[in-house]
This record gives C-alpha cells, sequence and structure tokens, in this order.
C-alpha cells in the first residue's frame, strides 16, 4: 500500500515514539519574528541553555515594523524594544537574521521561499499561524506557540501527534479573473472553517498541477483557516524550477541528488487517504467574505445568506456576523462602499499579486476613489526591489495607491497601519475576525488582490472581471 507525502515526511522526521502517544519530530527549518521568539529566548536564558542547531534556524522582522519609513529607531517604543530584543537573540545565540540592514527582511512567509530556505520534504515550523504557507513546496510546515519556539531553539524537536490526511481535488479550468484566493476561499466555504480539524491536507488536481507556485503558497498559507494543522502540495517541476538557483537552495552539484529525494516523497498513485474531496473548477468565482471568519463568504454576485442555510449549532455566530458587519440577509455584497484598500499580507504580498493588477490598470488612468486610502504594500525587500524595477511603484503611485515598505502591515495591525472606527476595508490577508485590522469595530472583507484593486478604484465592491473587462484570457494563477 502506497503512502501520501505526510506520511513519508513525517515518518523521516520521527526521532521516537513518547510515552504520551505523540511522536518527537525532527524539525529541518524554525523560522523566528519578533513577536513570538522574546519570550522563548529567555526561557533558555533561564535554564542556561544553547540553541542545539543555530543553523536551522532563521530569523526576520515582520509584524511590528512600520511600513511608513523604516527609520530608526521606531516611533512606536514597544516595536523598538521588539527589534532590539531579536537583534541581541540572534547575536547573543548566532542565529542569522534577516534584518532591514540587509535587503532581505520580508514577512516570515515570503522570504522562506524566495531565498530558497523552504524545500520539499522538510519539517518546518514557526511561530506564526500561517506556517502551512511552506506546504505549497511538498513540505510539512506548522505554526507553534512561544513555548514550542523555545523547544525547537533548545532541541530542533516537537512533540506531535499524526494527522489524518483529506486530498482536496479541484479539476478543470479556472475561469479568467479567478484566482487561488478565490480557490482557497471557496474551499473553507464548502468545508467550513472548522472543517480541518484533525487533518492535513493535500491539494491535488488539475487546478493546482497547473497553479504557479506563488497561487500555491497562498492557498496552503489559508489551510489554517480551515481549520487544518497544515496543507501542501506534492512537489514537480513547477517547484524545482522556482528553487533552483535561490541562495538557499543546494548547488549544481547536488541538485540532481536533491530532485531525486523530493521525487521520492510525493504520495504514491496508490495512497490512501482518510477522506477524499471534490470539486469543479468552474463552480468557483470570485469569492468575498461578508462576515467574521474566513468561512463566511459569497460569489460577488452573490447575496449575504439567511442564517436557516447553516446548522443550528451556527445561528448565533451568524447573528453576530450580522451585528458585527451592519448587514442583513439578502444583502448584496457586490456596491457595498469601502474605506481602505490593502494589498500585501503573507497571502498575497508577491509579486504576482502585483504584477497582475498592474496587467489591468497601467496606462487605463484609473485612480484610487477619492475616499478611500489604499495600500501597497510588497511581501519583503526583494518584492519591493524587483516592483521598483519594474517601474510597478510609479504605476501604483500614480493612480493613487500608497506605496509602502515590506511588513505585515494591515493584515493584522501591530503597527501603525490600522483601520479607524468602523471603517470597511477591503483586504488581500487572511482573516476578517473582529477587530483584527486594528479596530475593535472596523470591520474587514477578504478577496482576491485584483478584486482589491477594482474596490479601491470603484471605492465599492465590485466584480473586477466587469471593472477592468477581463474575459477570454485564460485564468491567472497568483
Amino acid at each position: 500500500m502506497g503512502k501520501t507525502l505526510y506520511e513519508k515526511v513525517f515518518d523521516l522526521h520521527t526521532v521516537r515514539k513518547l510515552p504520551s502517544g505523540q511522536y518527537q519530530l525532527f524539525m529541518g527549518l524554525q523560522l523566528i519574528h519578533e513577536v513570538t521568539s522574546p519570550q522563548a529566548f529567555a526561557m533558555l536564558r533561564e535554564r542556561g541553555w544553547k540553541v542545539r542547531y543555530p543553523h536551522r534556524n532563521f530569523a526576520t522582522v515582520d509584524h511590528i515594523v512600520p511600513t511608513h519609513s523604516l527609520e530608526r529607531p521606531y516611533a512606536d517604543s514597544l516595536a523598538e524594544e521588539m527589534m532590539r530584543a531579536l537583534e541581541n537573540n540572534a547575536r547573543e545565540f548566532g542565529i542569522t537574521l534577516f534584518s532591514p540592514e540587509t535587503g532581505k527582511q520580508g514577512v516570515v512567509h515570503i522570504i522562506g521561499p524566495e531565498l530558497g530556505l523552504t524545500q520539499p520534504g522538510m519539517t518546518i515550523c514557526c511561530g506564526d499561524s500561517h506556517t502551512a504557507t511552506h506546504g505549497a513546496f511538498g513540505a510539512l510546515a506548522f505554526g507553534i506557540g512561544t513555548s514550542q519556539v523555545r523547544d525547537v531553539l533548545a532541541t530542533q524537536t516537537l512533540a506531535m501527534g499524526k494527522l489524518k490526511v483529506r486530498r482536496i481535488e479541484i479539476n478543470g479550468r479556472l475561469a479568467p479573473g479567478v484566482y487561488p484566493k478565490d480557490v482557497i476561499l471557496y474551499i473553507i466555504n464548502q468545508l467550513g472553517v472548522k472543517g480541518g480539524v484533525g487533518y492535513a491536507y493535500e491539494y491535488a488536481g488539475q487546478v493546482f498541477d497547473e497553479m504557479d507556485m506563488e497561487g500555491r503558497m497562498t492557498v496552503c498559507n489559508m489551510s489554517i483557516e480551515g481549520g487544518a494543522r497544515c496543507g501542501y502540495v506534492n512537489p514537480d517541476a513547477t517547484t524545482y524550477a522556482y528553487m533552483k538557483g535561490r541562495p538557499y537552495a543546494p548547488p549544481p552539484e547536488k541538485w540532481d541528488e536533491a530532485v531525486r529525494f523530493w521525487e521520492s516523497v510525493k504520495s504514491d498513485p496508490d495512497a490512501q487517504y482518510d477522506d477524499v474531496v471534490q470539486y469543479r473548477a468552474e463552480d468557483i468565482a470570485p469569492m468575498v467574505t461578508w462576515g467574521i471568519t474566513p468561512g463566511q463568504s459569497i460569489p460577488v454576485d452573490g447575496v449575504v445568506p439567511d442564517k436557516s442555510q447553516f446548522p443550528p449549532s451556527e445561528h448565533s455566530l451568524i447573528e453576530e456576523a450580522y451585528e458585527y458587519m451592519g448587514v442583513k440577509p439578502g444583502d448584496p455584497i457586490k456596491g457595498m462602499k469601502i474605506d481602505v484598500a490593502f494589498i500585501g499580507s503573507c497571502t498575497n504580498g508577491r509579486i504576482s499579486d502585483f504584477e497582475e493588477i498592474v496587467k489591468h490598470i497601467q496606462g487605463r488612468g484609473y485612480k484610487v476613489a477619492p475616499h478611500v486610502r489604499a495600500l501597497i504594500v510588497p511581501g519583503s525587500q526583494l518584492v519591493r526591489d524587483e516592483m521598483v524595477r519594474r517601474g510597478y511603484d510609479k504605476i501604483f503611485t500614480e493612480a493613487g495607491f500608497e506605496f509602502r515598505e515590506p511588513g505585515c502591515s494591515m493584515c493584522l495591525a501591530m503597527n501603525p497601519d490600522k483601520l479607524k472606527g468602523r471603517e470597511i476595508c477591503a483586504s488581500s490577508s487572511n482573516r476578517n475576525f473582529k477587530g483584527r485590522q486594528g479596530s475593535p469595530t472596523g470591520r474587514t472583507l477578504l478577496m482576491s488582490p485584483v478584486m482589491v484593486a477594482a474596490a479601491a478604484l470603484a471605492g465599492e465592491v465590485v466584480d473586477a472581471r466587469e471593472f477592468f473587462g477581463i474575459r477570454g484570457e485564460k485564468g491567472a494563477q497568483s
């Protein structure tokens, strides 16, 4: 009987089975940022412990950095304190830090892949919910808590139970104007925000086979929003082409050997799954969230659903969403006025996300609606530099967008980029929880970057396919 990639990689990294029934799992790579690491390093000092494998731990700063200016010291004293703590910890424990001065700083889940640190067949962890992003490469990637960050620093291992594996197959071709962000929002809508509890998600089928790496990262990024512990796509030629030549990727003399290993960890054709679900690409439209969870979404031409369409156990949450968002059953999402547009985050802050928008706005005289504040936040310094090289910064600025420095920015607003009061934000990020974007009453509508751009220009939620005249072209994969 064949095995899934999850089973193969899990078994390859198992040190031993623990008396608790869990397994001690070796972590090939830990990524560190400034928010969940200070306490972990402090616990090491208290116990007199060292970092077991410094060369398997890499750090960056992303959550708290201001995006309007990187001038030090930061105006926010807490942000400056956290930045200094990370610098000191990296220096003391011998960990490579990708600070702004290196030119390689960025959102942790963007710099890992772009530097070649993320590789197929690895186990990866980070003190951040959206570590599942790295599963796009055929890795098992887990978000962990601060005490677990400490454990990995000290032992390079984690205690974990085995997950079930659900294969999610989507075949067919995405329609023009439908993107990977729409795919994952659709999946979460169908399976629910708790549907993946206890599972690893394996994404498969024609849609994922044809999707580029940045699109796969977008999908895997939001696996956690569907309740899954991790999500992955089996590695293939697309994966290897993306990785080749990156700073930490295997060098030419070891490349063929690495590819042979990566091929060996792919799920076998006769692998057995705990569950298999299948969807059709043609059933997926541009999606927009209307509520307070990523699962509360509808196609852009849909209406807010009645609570009778949900199980009784969800009725109180649905009513809470109606009240918080100021909507009622039957309301169309199209036409909802927005105040802020945010394009960035570890979900959609990569070069292809901005490239796709530029394709639709360049040379067409579009301007951001007068009442909208619109932010363009590259996911890393390398993404920013490439955007500047291509002239995207000027294209966005001329259209009325604010072009910012790299960081998490308004995804979770642990920095100056925040909503104010009851503002409504069209966002390319991953969470629309109450208060997520910095205001306890602010409201978030999740959608693809192209949909956010269209909303920024129109001043309200629109169907980007109609607004930009997207028709007849192959569905883009960013």
